[in-house]
């Protein structure tokens, strides 16, 4: 027989207001001051991560004027088909070719006769000047009279790969936002133990040992959130992105500044949405949410995911679905570990039936 509900039965654990109050400053304190010290840290080589984390943007740069190279590359050929001239067979192989090699061509005008004067002047034995035509120098310079030549340097000297800085104190803020990126990352472990610990202060003496299993699965999965968007999102956004600029014809000369501040919301946005499977087990253990509620109500679930998503990224649909999908198998796998980890006892120990 289930026994008579005890009001005394916890009432050595229970907390007032004010101390509710002082347990939640003590706690943003100490995330605060692993946050500051993460900061510090990080100022040591903030340097080093500016350079590295412009890899995904400088391969997307590359990627990009590599594929307008062999746009190029392809209607200069068919020109060149058109007058008669001779071209490769397969156009678009060579175009291809000429363009994975990385070399960009550009179409330049010379004045033949400058050009010939100047060879004669420098190499007189090798260029004859009393053959060279007549010119006359009153006359202005008509495109038609001058020499199409084109000339080929390479994608990696390109300083249109090159990401660029407008303002004065730009680098300075840079530097400020990597190393803030990197000091919340290596905070992190010590920001979750502090919010952990201060909602294991509203908890029961029993239920208090469900934090030592939520810390570390926690900061596990905001790394794998942070990993998740700049070793594999990155990619896809920037693709998506500069299509566009493909098909406006225009082309794009990224700041600094903006892909840090990119690179600060998008890892951070995954790594706090990783939490999902955690919060729905914590809420069914303290008995707000039961595995029932969460599987009648999953198509609602799955409208709140998608919205959250386009709150936690930036305004383009593929980093909103490459969030949005890997939170969706989070939303089941958190069913599944709360079927399999279910709530047995009430909070007075006694077997659910």
């Amino acid at each position: 027989m289930p026994r008579q509900y005890d009001e005394d039965l916890f009432e050595s654990t229970k907390m007032t207001f004010g101390e509710h109050l002082e347990e939640l400053r003590g706690a943003l304190i100490k995330a605060v001051a692993a946050l500051v010290i993460g900061f510090l840290v990080a100022l040591a080589f903030a340097g080093s991560v500016v350079e590295y984390v412009q890899t995904p943007l400088k391969a997307a740069l590359t990627n990009y004027y590599r594929g307008q190279a062999e746009k190029e590359y392809q209607q200069h050929f068919e020109r060149l088909r058109a007058e008669g001239a001779a071209v490769p067979e397969d156009i678009d192989a060579a175009a291809k070719l000429l363009a994975d090699q990385g070399l960009v061509a550009e179409e330049r005008f010379i004045d033949p006769r400058e050009a010939l004067d100047e060879l004669a002047d420098k190499f007189p034995d090798a260029v004859k000047a009393d053959a060279l035509p007549p010119g006359d120098t009153a006359q202005l310079v008509q495109k038609s009279d001058l020499v199409t030549l084109r000339i080929y340097h390479s994608l990696d000297d390109d300083p249109r790969v090159r990401v660029i800085g407008l303002a004065v104190h730009e680098p300075f803020s840079v530097y400020i936002k990597a190393a803030m990126v990197v000091g919340v990352v290596l905070a992190s472990p010590f920001v979750f133990y502090s919010i952990w610990q201060f909602v294991a202060a509203g908890l029961y003496p029993h239920e208090r040992r469900y934090i030592h299993v939520f810390l570390p699965v926690s900061v596990g999965l905001f790394l794998c959130g942070v990993f998740l968007a700049f070793f594999a999102v990155f990619r896809f956004v920037l693709v998506f992105l500069f299509q566009f600029y493909s098909w406006m014809g225009l082309d794009p000369d990224p700041r600094i500044s903006d892909w840090m501040t990119f690179v600060l919301i998008l890892p951070l946005g995954f790594g706090i949405s990783f939490q999902l499977p955690l919060v729905m087990l914590f809420l069914e253990r303290i008995g707000i949410f039961s595995v029932a509620t969460y599987l009648s109500h999953w198509r609602i679930a799955v409208i709140v995911i998608c919205t959250l998503s386009m709150i936690f990224t930036p305004t383009d649909p593929w980093s909103m679905i490459l969030l949005a999908t890997p939170l969706t198998g989070l939303y089941f796998l958190g069913i599944l570990m709360c079927h399999l980890m279910a709530r047995r006892t009430t909070p007075f120990s006694e077997r659910i039936e």
